[in-house]
Formats: structure tokens, sequence, C-alpha cells
């Protein structure tokens, strides 16, 4: 059942959307399951491929919709973002023979001929935000497998479904909308949960956002895509990230977001922002310089910070471990020094007797040059226990 109400919690992750669309959210992206509502047993289409690692799992739930070996009549990319691809591999390996489809304009990433520009972690907002600069943004090479959806705008194995350009968050995104009930998969075109903040991407509160603004070369590309999406006026819109949105409410937020897209969803600073990156068929061609601001200072110094907090716990760590004896030791000595290597001799002076100070003999067995000599009566436990403690230290100081 759809609402506009619903949370992570109340939302199962594998989860019916409408007759002939099933709802799979790996970790924090969405990919979905497509067939004709008249059989549901297909065939079918997968639509995005999700996270690395989770290509057991998409094929379990397949099996669960279609039945055991059945495999998809094609697999639709709206873009091929690591979160939207992740698993391609392995489900290629499985399902021999299945073909991708993705916008030309798409295909340089997908073929290993171009990276992506890089993520943009200036943009601020939030956890998810910050931590893009770790994104994997390298082409995949999913020949000779991939290949261009067609001219005309149909989208293969979906009959009825129609294919939108929608670039922005991408060069070759692509947005698949069938027309009879207004059912919109919309890919990281706009989302329906507030992308860039870890809170709101655990907590899956749904509202209408713009796309994922870490990952977005072109925002004036953006608008318009949304602003286009938005004309459509979805009845129901499945998003790369948060849970489907419907009816009016989806329709008003929608169209306050095209209305007001620079306000509230293009970032007030940021790499892309004033300058998008460029690209054609063959990749990307130019990207603005990056973005020093003031934060990367304040990680810097908060980064020097703990080195010095764990310097300081590591010396009081030290010296929680020094030997009880050796602490004894030095209590005893007349002129008490704080340093573990002070001459042993200083505070353990050798008896007197007639010929002198009984040096050669006094002297640790650690430290001497006559190591045949006898150890002298007048060495003390303190003496010889110091003087291995010591042998231990330089012995260990330098592996």
């Amino acid at each position: 059942m759809l609402s506009n109400e619903a949370t992570r919690a109340s939302t199962p992750a594998f989860n019916p959307v409408v007759p002939g669309l099933t709802m799979l959210r790996d970790v924090f992206a969405n990919l979905y399951y497509a067939f004709s509502p008249d059989q549901p047993q297909g065939p079918w289409v997968l639509i995005d491929a999700g996270l690395p690692g989770s290509a057991d799992k998409i094929r379990r739930h397949a099996e669960e919709l279609f039945g055991a070996d059945n495999a998809p009549a094609a697999i639709l990319l709206t873009h091929g973002h690591f979160d939207h691809v992740g698993a391609l591999d392995g489900l290629l390996e499985a399902w021999p023979g299945v073909p991708v489809y993705a916008h030309q304009l798409e295909l340089p990433y997908l073929t290993g001929v171009s990276s992506y520009p890089p993520p943009d972690p200036t943009v601020g907002c939030g956890m998810m935000a910050y931590l893009s600069f770790a994104y994997p943004k390298h082409p995949y090479d999913f020949r000779p497998r991939v290949q261009a959806l067609p001219a005309d705008g149909s989208v293969p194995g979906l009959p009825g479904w129609r294919w939108v350009h929608t670039p922005g968050h991408s060069f070759g995104h692509v947005s698949f909308f069938r027309e009879h009930d207004k059912v919109l998969v919309a890919g990281d075109a706009f989302t329906t949960v507030f992308a860039e903040s870890g809170c709101g991407t655990y907590t899956q509160k749904q509202e209408v956002h713009g796309p994922p603004a870490y990952f977005t070369p072109d925002w004036d590309a953006a608008r318009a895509s949304v602003e286009l999406l938005a004309r459509m006026e979805p009845e129901v819109a499945a998003t790369g990230h948060g849970i489907p949105m419907h009816g009016t409410t989806l329709r008003d937020q929608l169209a306050d977001l095209a209305a007001r897209f620079d306000e509230v969803a293009r970032p007030r600073k940021g790499r892309y922002v004033p300058q998008p990156a460029t690209a054609d068929a063959g990749g990307v061609r130019s990207v603005p310089p990056p973005v020093v601001k003031p934060w990367l200072a304040g990680l810097a110094v908060a980064g020097v910070a703990v080195g010095a907090v764990a310097l300081v716990w590591a010396g009081n760590e030290k010296k929680k471990r020094r030997p009880k004896a050796l602490k004894d030791q030095e209590g005893k000595s007349s002129r008490k020094e704080d340093s573990p290597s002070r001459a042993w001799y200083r505070d353990n002076p050798a008896e007197q007797r007639a010929s002198g100070p009984d040096w050669q003999y006094r002297r640790p067995g650690a430290y001497t040059d006559q190591p045949n000599q006898p150890q002298s009566s007048g060495s003390s436990y303190a003496d010889r226990q110091y003087s291995d403690q010591r042998s231990r230290k330089i012995e260990t100081q330098y592996p």
C-alpha cells in the first residue's frame, strides 16, 4: 500500500509499489523489478542493479517473484553510478545472454572509456555528501552486453513504457514512464528522501528533493529535467533513493521543487554550481577546478588534535607500565629525578673499601667489560633488576 508518510521502519526493503512494479531497497539505493501486470510470472526486466556485492540478493528476490531459472528479458539502467550498477558483473555472469541498455551518452562510463566527473563533497548538507570523496567514480566495462536504448523512446521488454532523457545528475541519465497510469521510475533525477543526509538516508523519511548533490555535475540540466518530469504529472514516483510517493502530495512537492529548484535544490556553493562539467559521446571533456572550503582546514586541525591526544594517551599508558621495582628504586634515591635513564651508580653508590670503589665488579652484567668476573656481594637485587630492565628497553627500542 502506497503512503506518503512511510519510513524505513514501516516499509519492507522488498515491497510491491504498484501492479507490475516491485522495489528492492539495497541499503540506501533502490532497484526495481518491472513486468506486465497481466503476466506476473514474466517476461520481466530489471531496472538498475544496486550496490556491489548484491547480485545474490537481487537474484533471490527475482526467484521469489518469477520462479527459478527465469532470467530477465533485459536490464535497464537509469545511469551508471556505482550504487546503480554495482552488482551488474555478478548478474551478467549468472544470466548469460541478457542485454543491458542505457542512454547513448552514458555508454562511455559503462564501456571503460571514461570516468565520471569527481564527486563534490563541498556541497555539504550531510554525512553522505561529506563521504562522497571516497565513492567510486571509475568507469565500468560491460562490453559487449551493454548497448544504447532505442532512439524511438521505446523500452526493451516493457511494452507501454517509454524512456525520457533527464540529464543533470549524469549526462546520459534517463527516467522510465508508464503512460496509461502515469507511473514514473525517476532514477536520481529527483529523490524522495534527503539523500545528502546520513540521518535522512537511515530513516527514509518521505519528501521530494533534488538529485543527490554530491554526484550532480550539471545543475542547469538537472533543473530542466525536474521541470520536465513535473509537467508529466506522475501519479506514482519510484526513485533511486527514498520510498515511492504518490498522488497530490507527490505532484505538489514536485511542482514546488521545479518552481524553486535554484533555491531549495541547487547548493549555495560547490564545484559544479557556477560552472558544469562537460561531456560528449566520448565521455567527460572538462571539469571545473575543485573548491577548497574552510571545513577542509577544520578537518586538518581536528586531525592534528586527535594525533596530539593519541600521543598523550600513549605516554600515560607507558608510564603506567613502568615496573614497580623501578619506582621503588627511584623513591629511595637521595637525589630523586623522573628520568628512567639516570645513571645507576648515582642512586646506588658503591661501598667504600680500602682500595676504593669496586667499579669493575659493581657495574651491571649487561654493561660490564669483564663478564667472567664474579659479582660482588655488595651488588643489590635492585641494581641487577634495574640493569636488566634497561637492557630490555634498549633491545626493544630498535627492533
